[in-house]
Formats: structure tokens, sequence, C-alpha cells
């Protein structure tokens, strides 16, 4: 079971995580942690960290070997929500989390609607059974770093 302060932490790093992104103007700057059930980090990402099209969940995935059992005890840290659209791969974060089997998901700000109308991430996982926590304390650091696309 992970603590408040943990999670608050976790949540932080994904958030400093987000800083290093390639700037742009077509996509949010995002920042992903996972964390094991031990409380060990798994994987760390970052969007565009090593692809134009890379979002940062997809990016820590990728740092896994598919199928990692670990990640069925994990917690996923995203500054933003996951994306429950896309439309430069055919899989949305969402899913490909849900695939995964990650059972815990904790955002600091949900996607507002600027580049996906009605994001539906944190929807589907709900929907899946995975649980998803919020924690809007951190919403303002995680906005402020893609406050050039919120005018």
């Amino acid at each position: 079971m992970t603590s408040p302060a943990a999670d608050l932490a976790h949540l932080r790093r994904a958030v400093e995580l987000s800083r290093r992104c390639p700037p742009s103007t077509t996509a949010f700057s995002v920042g992903a942690v996972i964390v094991g059930a031990d409380g060990t980090v798994l994987a760390e990402g970052f969007s565009r960290e090593t692809d134009p099209h890379d979002h940062a969940e997809e990016a820590a995935l990728a740092k896994l070997p598919a199928g990692d059992p670990q990640l069925r005890g994990a917690t996923v840290y995203s500054s933003l929500e996951p994306c429950g659209r896309r439309a430069s791969r055919p899989r949305p974060c969402a899913r490909l989390l849900i695939a995964a089997g990650v059972p815990r998901v904790v955002v600091a700000w949900r996607e507002p609607d600027l580049f996906v109308t009605d994001c539906q991430g944190a929807a589907l996982l709900t929907a899946a059974g995975v649980e998803v926590v919020e924690l809007p304390e951190l919403a303002e650091e995680a906005r402020a770093v893609n406050a050039h696309l919120l005018g």
C-alpha cells in the first residue's frame, strides 16, 4: 500500500520529468513514473523522449519487458491524465496501461479539451477496474509546464 507522502513524491517526480520534454505546440509535456508494489521505481518516461509521437506513459512502459509481472502490482504516476484517444498512434495510453495490467494510476491534472475533446482516459481506466487517484494539489505545477499551450 502506498502512502499519501509517497504518492506526492512520485507525482512530483513525474512533473519534474515533464520539464524535460522537447517543446511542442501540438502536444502536452507530460512525465510518468512507474513504481512497483514494493516502492521501487521501475521506469520513468516523458513525452517525446525518443520519438516525436511518444507519450510519457508509453515511453516509460517501453523501458520494461512486455508482460512484465511487476506491472500487475504497480502504480503509474502521470503529470496528466493518460490519453483515452489519440491521433498519432493506434492505442491510447489508457488502453496500454489496461493491457499491461496496471491496477493504479495517480494523476496531477485532467486533460483539458485542447487537442482531443473529451479525453476519457480516467473513465476508461476506471471502467476497466483501475483505481484512478487525482492529486489536484500538483495540478498547477503540471499546468505551468504547459502554459505555452494554454494561452
